[in-house]
């Protein structure tokens, strides 16, 4: 029984290091847009953060609690778009691990060129974050300017997915 135990803590300790990032991509806009373009056949929900947009941390672990309910669902993909420096990488990884983000961390590092890409995502879009856009086949549904309640996301991802 003790060996069971401990086998069962070593699968359990495996599957929660799995889920979590270990490396962060840092992609241009032109990156992204294709990422976007892929994903093309799935109900795509970017959600654009930083660590220290104090709005964007509290609403995270709703969307890890949504992540988690759909992440089996073929047709659905969460990417949390960080904006923070690239010189912050790490502190990214580290704030990964800290609050067990499971959905794909990106590190959007195009901080010069913002004025060009904001306008491209959503022209209503002034740069202030969190911002979240739903994505199906590739083409923009819906556009959330700030913070987004548990029950929005649901009903929003509910509404689209079908």
């Amino acid at each position: 029984m003790k060996n069971f135990i401990t086998i069962l803590f070593l699968i359990t300790g495996f599957i929660i290091f799995k889920a979590q990032q270990t490396a962060v991509s840092i992609v241009k806009y032109e990156e992204l847009e294709k990422r976007i373009q892929q994903e093309n056949d799935k109900l795509l929900v970017l959600n654009f953060w930083a660590t220290t947009c104090a709005p964007c941390v509290k609403e995270l672990p709703h969307f890890m609690e949504i992540n988690k309910k759909y992440t089996d669902n073929p047709k659905f993909k969460m990417i949390l778009v960080s904006l923070d420096r690239a010189v912050d990488k790490e502190r990214v990884l580290k704030f990964i691990k800290t609050k067990n983000l499971t959905a794909e961390v990106i590190l959007l590092d195009d901080i010069k060129r913002m004025n060009t890409w904001i306008p491209r995502f959503e022209k209503d879009w002034d740069g202030n974050i969190p911002v979240t856009i739903f994505y199906k086949n590739g083409e923009k549904v819906h556009f959330n300017d700030g913070e987004m309640s548990k029950e929005d996301l649901e009903s929003t991802i509910v509404k689209n997915l079908n």
